[in-house]
């Protein structure tokens, strides 16, 4: 209870001096879920060329978002972690795309989007940057994942054509 207190904020509006109306604005039950119990926080080996590194931010709101996924020979994201500074929206959009790319193809995974994200968390209008930072964070991964694949066929070729 203590950290959805954390979390939750109260807005307190007078209708008259002795009556005080609190409303009461809180993050939808998953994104305290997601906040409280973060899955796949961690990081892997960035030189690793089957991991694939996005570092994104929201210059707005300083939230800065670090998602890795690591592929099988199949082109299948076998595991995906994260590292968010950010608010518990933030945090939350990053779990849960970690969880949804997990199992994907890499072609799969670029079909996620923040609006499925934002969708699955109930987030809120003025948080919609916190799921568009995930989708930013998820692409970026892959993309370094692809640039990184390029390179490393590049170098076999090298390496077959320099052997014959």
């Amino acid at each position: 209870m203590a950290m959805y207190q954390n979390i939750s904020r109260a807005v307190i509006r007078s209708r008259s001096a002795s009556q005080p109306t609190v409303l009461c604005a809180s993050y939808h039950q998953k994104v305290i879920d997601h906040y409280e119990k973060p899955r796949n926080v961690g990081s892997m080996d960035k030189k690793d060329v089957n991991v694939g590194t996005g570092l994104v931010g929201a210059p707005a709101c300083g939230d800065v978002m670090k998602l890795q996924i690591k592929v099988d020979e199949n082109g299948k994201i076998i595991d995906a972690k994260f590292k968010t500074f950010g608010c518990g929206s933030a945090i939350a959009s990053s779990s849960l795309a970690t969880e949804w790319v997990k199992g994907k193809s890499v072609h799969d995974a670029l079909k996620i989007k923040n609006t499925d994200i934002a969708k699955e968390l109930s987030l809120p209008p003025v948080k919609l940057h916190c799921s568009m930072l995930a989708e930013d964070a998820i692409k970026a991964a892959l993309k370094d994942y692809q640039v990184k694949q390029t390179s490393q066929k590049k170098k076999e070729e090298k390496r077959s054509a320099i052997a014959q």
